[in-house]
């Protein structure tokens, strides 16, 4: 039996389906469905259970799993309820690495890119302490991150009671089905695409910052797909455990990310740039770009998806159709 938690949420749907297309059926979910209609990311599923968080400790009391898949997390970069989202991204992810320590189950957690901050200590995923500490998220979701990054690198680095398996995956910038009920946290592509395909403009943020283009920021930019085969991967390879940066590789402007769209329904380009609200331009980000060299050395080698081929098969084989899931 598997668990997911954040089963029904963007990535951890995409897994979900990812594990019942390989004959796993025996996943259990845990989330909460709510009122934005995530129950349609599962709507073509076949699970076990669905369990809300505040039920899941009595829910593992006596339990085997094959693995965890930790998913869960309040996501939004903007949430400022710092002790909700410690209880829910620190707390509980500790309890969950507790767990499958005393019940040594293989332990696969979301980390994040926003733990390395304004990018000025780089985008490596160097899981020494030292190189840990230095980092500085900028938000209150990524500073979430960070402290259970460290309370994990720490205690592995002091050969500390340990999961047979773990491993942290630092996602940068994922796109693709499922991500619908994330509002204003969806991908620009998602949120835009509507207007892509009715030929209204297109908005994209001017650049407030010398030699860099309007529309000329810069994201690594990875399909959901990509990112759930790396986490099969490592279910299937136990040997493998650490902190990893889970990306291309290679940053694209937000200008090729809408261009690619318009490529897809064969249209023709209509984006208008505007300026970036004042109350985020200090701290935005105008590049990311993962080293996942540490992830190939560890034998992963099944490839990215470049951007254009990504946004091709998400516009065609979803957002430009009725049923829009996966």
């Amino acid at each position: 039996m598997l668990l997911v938690t954040g089963g029904a949420g963007f990535i951890g749907s995409n897994l979900v389906a990812a594990l019942n297309a390989v004959g796993r059926t025996d996943v259990v979910v845990c989330d909460v469905l709510g009122n934005e209609g995530k129950w349609r990311n599962l709507a073509k599923r076949q699970l076990v259970d669905i369990v809300p968080p505040g039920e899941l400790t009595a829910w593992l009391a006596g339990r085997r799993l094959d693995a965890v898949f930790h998913l869960g997390a309040i996501s939004e970069t903007t949430a400022t309820d710092g002790d909700l989202v410690i209880e829910t991204n620190f707390r509980f992810s500790s309890r969950l690495l507790d767990w499958c320590t005393a019940n040594p189950t293989p332990f696969i957690y979301a980390s994040s890119a926003a733990t390395y901050g304004n990018g000025e200590q780089g985008f490596r995923d160097d899981p020494s302490l030292e190189a840990l500490r230095a980092l500085r998220p900028m938000n209150l979701y990524g500073w979430s991150k960070y402290l259970f990054d460290l309370l994990v690198a720490e205690r592995a680095g002091h050969g500390g009671p340990m999961p047979p398996q773990w491993a942290g995956l630092k996602f940068f910038n994922v796109f693709g089905p499922n991500e619908y009920h994330k509002g204003t946290m969806m991908s620009v592509l998602a949120r835009r695409f509507d207007d892509v395909r009715s030929g209204r403009p297109v908005q994209l943020f001017k650049s407030h910052r010398d030699g860099i283009a309007d529309g000329d920021q810069r994201r690594d930019f990875i399909y959901v797909d990509d990112v759930v085969r790396v986490m099969i991967w490592l279910f299937a390879t136990p040997s493998v455990s650490g902190i990893f940066n889970v990306g291309t590789g290679r940053a694209r402007s937000f200008r090729d990310l809408m261009l690619a769209a318009y490529a897809a329904l064969d249209a023709a380009p209509n984006i208008v740039y505007v300026d970036m609200p004042e109350q985020i331009r200090n701290s935005y980000q105008y590049f990311t770009e993962s080293d996942v060299s540490r992830l190939q050395a560890a034998g992963y080698n099944g490839g990215f998806t470049g951007l254009e081929e990504a946004v091709s098969l998400y516009v065609k084989d979803f957002l430009d159709r009725p049923d829009r899931y996966r």
